[in-house]
């Protein structure tokens, strides 16, 4: 289990980094949201390159999420991963459920900061 961020880089590729909570007393505090909704990912489904529609976190709540990225890599959350996807420009991310069992996720949109 473990919090992430997923940006689109300086060469507009999105990547991700890890997030120690400790360094971001913003998120402890509380964030704006707009709304939460929720997904169900059957497995072996590729959803074809694409941004994030927003700024959200993406909690996975059961099976596991691959993403892949444009340099090729791949990175799987499991149940309790929590990302902030701020990669809303770019080619993006494709997204595959892992296993035999449905990915099950909570999506919560954030309220714009400006």
């Amino acid at each position: 289990m473990g919090t992430y961020r997923m940006y689109t880089d300086a060469d507009g590729d999105t990547t991700w980094e890890p997030i120690d909570l400790d360094d971001r007393p913003d998120w402890l505090e509380g964030l704006d949201t707009t709304k939460i909704r929720f997904g169900i990912r059957p497995p072996g489904v590729v959803q074809d390159w694409h941004p994030a529609p927003q700024r959200q976190f993406v909690i996975i709540l059961s099976g596991r999420l691959q993403i892949t990225y444009v340099d090729g890599s791949t990175k799987v959350f499991g149940p309790g991963d929590a990302r902030l996807v701020e990669n809303v420009t770019g080619k993006g991310h494709q997204t595959m459920a892992l296993g035999d069992e449905p990915c099950i996720t909570a999506t919560i949109g954030l309220a714009d900061q400006g």
